[in-house]
């Protein structure tokens, strides 16, 4: 038998060379497409793979880091331009179940599985509550890994293909070019953010927590620059690996059934997606980049790193994502509740 180790010392080693083998072949994004595709291959083919664990939640504080750093006094000041888009994320999540919900349960499911794998929340936040309800955990982990991993496949493609985006987007500055006491602030905001969300009981602590301690050190004027480009590339790679790795183990069974239902779902979704992108671009609250990315229903690490290649407003496409997990957060259960929904 591997130990937990061993593991993990091949699922990051076969990361590392996927990334190798896309940066060599000049493909998109290699370092979150190559562990994604390798952790994905490897997992379909039987291996025995392993996350990293801690080190992926510290890959998202970065992420969260990353975040807070594009929040400067400007983009505050553009948060009133930015309410009429922003109004439209509840509208959109509300779609998304009515139609999601009696989607899933015309395919099988049971009604609190149905509820939560329709939700466009967080892979972990909608496992979790499901969990709770009573749902199944394994249909929910596919179908949202499935969601995942199909909309940041497609994503840079749709961008480039669709929109003419470059995706070559600076990330951040080499670590020799930034300031010392800089690295250092963004070092602790990263890790008191992080703990001190956890503590709070904040969802989404990881980034969450870290995005709010690096944005009130950028608006008092400590932090002039993002986490440097190093990391960010050792963010992508880990999330790679985290969305590759949830596939180990699957069956043809749940191939045929979870991860199809997935895949057809995503379509359902690129619809509404669509819809909404072009709504709020042909009315002119946002460019179509920004558009696109705001209401793509991906999870929130994964639209950072895309809106950072694509050189987007990054303060924009992230308050979308904000505002569209605090809907389904703080909503799915209570309206769960309030429908009666039960296995």
């Amino acid at each position: 038998m591997f130990s937990s180790l061993s593991m993990r010392l091949v699922t990051f080693g076969l990361a590392l060379a996927g990334a190798v083998l896309f940066q060599i072949a000049g493909l998109p994004l290699p370092f979150l497409f190559g562990p994604m595709a390798a952790c994905l291959l490897a997992a379909l083919a039987g291996m025995p793979l392993k996350g990293v664990g801690l080190i992926s939640t510290l890959s998202r504080a970065i992420l969260g880091v990353a975040i807070g750093a594009s929040i400067t006094p400007e983009v505050v000041g553009r948060i009133p331009q930015m309410a009429g888009s922003v109004a439209l994320v509840p509208i959109y999540v509300v779609l998304i179940g009515l139609v999601g919900v009696p989607f899933f349960r015309r395919l099988g499911f049971d009604p609190v599985t149905s509820w939560y794998a329709a939700m466009p929340g967080g892979l972990h936040d909608m496992v979790t509550f499901g969990q709770e309800a009573g749902a199944d955990v394994r249909a929910l982990s596919l179908i949202h890994a499935t969601r995942v991993l199909v909309i940041v496949t497609a994503a840079p493609m749709i961008l480039a293909g669709l929109y003419g985006a470059g995706l070559t987007g600076a990330i951040g500055a080499p670590l020799r070019d930034l300031p010392v006491s800089e690295i250092i602030l963004m070092t602790a905001a990263a890790l008191i953010g992080w703990k001190g969300a956890e503590r709070f009981g904040l969802f989404g602590a990881s980034i969450l927590g870290p995005m709010i301690v690096t944005s009130a050190l950028t608006l008092s004027g400590l932090i002039h620059a993002r986490p440097p480009a190093e990391a960010i590339l050792a963010a992508q790679l880990f999330i790679g690996i985290s969305i590759g790795v949830q596939y180990v183990g699957v069956t043809l069974r749940e191939l045929r059934g979870f991860v199809l239902s997935g895949l057809a779902f995503v379509a359902i979704l690129a619809v509404l997606a669509a819809a909404f992108t072009e709504l709020v671009t042909l009315t002119g609250l946002a460019n179509p980049v920004e558009g696109f990315l705001a209401f793509a229903p991906g999870g929130q690490a994964e639209m950072t790193v895309l809106a950072l290649v694509a050189g987007a407003d990054l303060g924009f496409v992230i308050l979308h994502h904000l505002t569209r997990m605090v809907v389904v957060i703080l909503g799915a259960p209570v309206a769960a509740r309030l429908s009666g929904i039960k296995r």
